[in-house]
């Protein structure tokens, strides 16, 4: 089933509603999945819209600020996999924000149900050379991070 919604475009609907989609990541355009909560009947409610619209408002600010608390994650989760002491290549040391960006790529934006959090809720979804099982994702609640973790925070 196609539906073109006004706000977030032509959209394909497979147990929710998904479009490919052009969006910037730290100057670099890249080719991501836009997936939207909803039923077959295409209709979204007022929150999800809000909060699509607010992350692309503000995301040239808001990709900078993932940076930081994925670096913090990742030299956590260094830690507790004890790669801080013993060696593991998926786990090298990263010290800045620039070798940590080298090491992320941009896969998908998830638009939840708007009746979940009170906040303008958004999934930010990325791929990574450490972990690529389980990925990396990022929780925004009124466009600030909320949770990073496995990519399962994020949908």
């Amino acid at each position: 089933m196609i539906k073109n919604d006004p706000v977030f475009g032509v959209l394909e609907y497979n147990y929710g509603w998904t479009r490919k989609t052009m969006f910037q990541l730290f100057g670099e355009e890249l080719e991501i999945t836009l997936m939207i909560d909803g039923d077959e009947d295409g209709r979204f409610d007022e929150k999800q819209y809000t909060a699509y619209q607010s992350l692309i408002q503000d995301w040239k600010q808001v990709q900078y600020n993932l940076l930081q608390p994925i670096l913090d994650y990742y030299r956590k989760k260094r830690i507790e996999l004890g790669y801080d002491v013993a060696f593991n290549g998926n786990y090298p040391l990263v010290e800045t924000t620039a070798q940590l960006m080298k090491m992320i790529t941009l896969e998908g934006i998830v638009v939840p149900y708007g009746d979940i959090n009170e906040e303008r809720d958004i999934g930010v979804l990325f791929s990574c050379t450490w972990d690529s099982e389980n990925g990396l994702g990022v929780r925004l609640l009124n466009e600030e991070i909320a949770d990073v973790g496995y990519q399962d925070v994020a949908i």
